[in-house]
């Protein structure tokens, strides 16, 4: 199972030095009554158990999938052209879904490429395959991650399970599936669903309501929510924008996490590098043709912000809140298309104190 969804805050050394990563949280919950905590997880618990996956599906849209037997080259600049991160793939042969392309297998192909250049190159990925990809990958894996099925949710399942599912699996999406009767086992695909779409929807329902929900009256930085800088359990680190942009993919795809904060000199926030920036590099076969190690990170976000994903626009990429915006504020922020985490900065200096994620918020809310 490919993991995308697992975010941690990575906070710089100094800059120029070696990385560490560590989770933290805010310790403890102030000025917050278990009443209200309960109020809410209750109202909340609710909404999601009643409610089904039928209810985030768009009237209109379209789901890109890619065969199996692609190969690796094409793929990735199919994802790119289409300006999406990850796509389902569909396997002909056996005439059903086999999992995702994600943008932890191009991290791992980019790095490949760059570390043993001779070994690969830009002619070999044209007839090197998804399928052979992802079978040197599966052998790559322990037992117990090779028992992970393919991950997927129906129209008439609940939105509680497919929470429970995205963050169990620590994935970003699950297809939406529906088999139709007198087809046999062929599904149809409907959508991918995602933590953020079914965060919409509960922003939705409770905006007339929220006198339901007073713990998005309280201030996130009183709440055990997210990563936040805490010395007494190690520092966060964040990358500054000269580093070498292999050093970031090795903090992806080491660290498990799905974007880094990236600081000027000062330390202050001046954007984040997400995994799914990565498509990026398909741009004129970009990927071929630089050493990761000459490349820096700000040069790489440059190349995201010239002709990456299409709809990531810089307001999206960096959403930025302080320790007294409310639970609420956040989960509006958490629940615009395209977004997927607020960095906590100081106020005024723009320093990182924390991140939140979508998974943190579902997680404090749920559990």
């Amino acid at each position: 199972m490919d993991v995308e969804d697992r975010d941690m805050l990575i906070e710089r050394v100094p800059v120029t030095g070696l990385y560490q990563i560590c989770e933290s949280s805010v310790d403890g919950i102030q000025n917050m009554s278990v009443a209200d905590l309960d109020a809410s997880r209750y109202h909340i618990d609710k909404f999601l158990s009643n409610h089904t996956v039928y209810e985030i599906l768009p009237e209109s849209g379209r789901v890109v999938v890619l065969d199996f037997a692609m190969p690796i080259k094409r793929a990735f600049h199919v994802l790119h052209e289409q300006g999406i991160p990850l796509a389902p793939l569909w396997d002909s042969d056996r005439q059903q879904f086999v999992g995702m392309l994600t943008p932890s297998d191009f991290i791992s192909i980019i790095m490949e490429i760059g570390s043993q250049r001779a070994l690969i190159s830009e002619e070999e990925l044209e007839t090197h395959t998804i399928a052979a990809w992802k079978a040197e990958k599966y052998r790559l894996l322990d037992s117990a991650q090779r028992r992970v099925p393919f991950q997927y949710v129906g129209p008439d399942d609940t939105l509680k399970d497919a929470v429970k599912k995205l963050l169990h699996y620590h994935v970003t999406t699950v297809p939406v599936l529906y088999f139709a009767e007198g087809e046999g086992e062929r599904p149809h695909i409907l959508h991918l669903a995602t933590l953020s779409s079914i965060l919409s929807c509960l922003c939705r329902y409770f905006q007339h309501s929220l006198d339901l929900l007073p713990l998005l009256k309280h201030p996130v930085g009183s709440l055990p929510l997210g990563t936040w800088q805490n010395p007494s359990n190690g520092r966060l680190v964040v990358l500054g924008a000269s580093m070498p942009f292999s050093t970031a993919l090795r903090v992806l795809d080491q660290a498990r996490v799905s974007s880094i904060p990236i600081v000027d000199e000062n330390g202050s926030l001046i954007d984040v590098y997400a995994k799914s920036d990565i498509t990026a590099l398909a741009k004129d076969s970009i990927y071929a043709h630089v050493q990761l190690d000459q490349l820096s990170v700000e040069q790489a976000l440059q190349l995201v912000h010239n002709g990456g994903l299409s709809g990531a626009a810089p307001v999206l990429r960096c959403q930025m809140c302080l320790r007294t915006d409310t639970l609420q504020h956040i989960m509006e922020r958490l629940a615009m298309p395209g977004v997927r985490r607020v960095v906590c900065v100081e106020a005024g200096s723009k320093r990182v104190e924390g991140i939140i994620t979508l998974s943190d918020v579902f997680k404090f809310l749920l559990f």
